[in-house]
């Protein structure tokens, strides 16, 4: 398993799809390092030289935020939502969905498991 920023990225996959293993590289990312790196993606990733995953290791240090550095600023601008007071931040102290979602139904991930709440006498019974 070459080692890459820290991620073991697994050797049996396509270097263009093994790189997406990293936090912060998405489909579209990998391909635009391996483009600047002139490796090709179809490549496995066991087949890189040392001499390329430092290639790799170097363009993605030098031109791309990932894992750590990224997960840090991500969390700072979540605090600063909270610490400001604005909707977004309210919505991530209580647990809720922040980009507009309905909450009646279908919040489950974020809300957890349902808690039932007593339902009150009909009148009808009476």
């Amino acid at each position: 398993m070459p080692r890459v920023v820290g991620v073991d990225i697994p050797a049996d996959k396509r270097v263009g799809i093994a790189l997406r293993y990293i936090f912060g590289v998405g489909p579209v990312q990998a391909y635009k390092i391996l483009d600047a790196c002139g490796i090709d993606p179809t490549l496995r990733a066991r087949d890189l030289s040392e001499e390329n995953v430092a290639r790799i290791a170097a363009e993605i240090e030098k031109n791309h935020v990932v894992e750590g550095q990224l997960r840090r600023q991500v969390a700072t601008n979540i605090q600063r939502l909270k610490d400001i007071g604005s909707y977004r931040g309210l919505r991530h102290r209580r647990g809720l969905p922040a980009r507009g979602q309905r909450t009646r139904t279908n919040a489950r991930t974020r809300k957890g498991p349902r808690k039932t709440v007593a339902g009150r006498k009909s009148v009808k019974g009476k």
